[in-house]
């Protein structure tokens, strides 16, 4: 398989300045897309980042800043990643998504709506607002980032949106078909970020690798590696499907 199968392509990747997505955003730009890196308050590091993508591949890459929670700073990141690449963008990757395990009992209106809206919400007008360009090119990738919580159900609201998006990415797939295929990741608990899970649940890390059968935690460029294969020319037949990078995570025995 050709590794530039992205050559000529454009690529909007939210929440993308660290961590996964800007794993992410480096993957597609090695494998030849120019690729607009979203970001809400990390100006540096999403500067340093392009940085980098342009010089690692001599291509155009930029930084747009945008909430993803307001309806009209995602019309405002879209329209200037189109705007900036002269067309449409090929590959959007719904990457944004922070996270909470506050009970519902106890969850405040705000978190929910931070963690719903991040997370759905803006995934659904994001691929909304690039579908038309995509289906009149002819040609369309989405890939929507769940997570192994929606298996969970002690991580309140952001188990509730994580399973969302798989059934926000199947009915895409079908309104979308043929010209645009639509599919989602569900990473397990990733290896760089085990210390930002630790500050919710100090014994998670460990537990969680006692309960995957891989023995361990995925990382980041395992994630991202799947996210970019769904990407590919010959994956036109795979589409509405969840994909789990969870090593096993999600599997149960009794």
């Amino acid at each position: 398989m050709d590794d530039s199968f992205l050559e000529g392509k454009t690529a909007l990747v939210t929440a993308a300045s660290r961590n996964l997505g800007a794993v992410i955003a480096e993957r597609l730009a090695q494998h030849g897309a120019r690729v607009a890196v979203n970001y809400n308050t990390s100006a540096d590091a999403a500067r340093d980042l392009v940085e980098h993508l342009i010089e690692d591949t001599g291509r155009d890459h930029l930084s747009i800043q945008a909430d993803v929670t307001r309806s009209h700073e995602i019309r405002r990141l879209v329209d200037t990643a189109v705007r900036a690449f002269g067309g449409s963008i090929d590959v959007l990757v719904n990457n944004a998504g922070p996270f909470s395990m506050t009970p519902f009992s106890e969850l405040p209106e705000a978190e929910w709506d931070h963690v719903w809206d991040a997370n759905v919400k803006a995934a659904y007008l994001a691929s909304q607002l690039v579908a038309h360009g995509m289906r009149e090119a002819g040609w369309g990738r989405i890939v929507n980032v769940s997570a192994a919580s929606y298996v969970l159900r002690n991580h309140s609201i952001y188990g509730l949106a994580k399973q969302a998006m798989i059934v926000l990415t199947e009915e895409l797939a079908v309104e979308l078909g043929p010209e645009v295929t639509v599919n989602a990741v569900a990473p397990g608990q990733i290896l760089e970020s085990a210390d930002d899970i630790a500050e919710f649940d100090p014994t998670f890390v460990e537990r969680a690798i006692a309960a995957t059968p891989a023995g361990r935690l995925v990382t980041r460029r395992e994630v991202a590696d799947v996210v970019v294969d769904l990407c590919r020319p010959e994956r036109g037949g795979l589409t509405g499907v969840t994909v789990p990078v969870d090593g096993g995570f999600r599997l149960r025995s009794f």
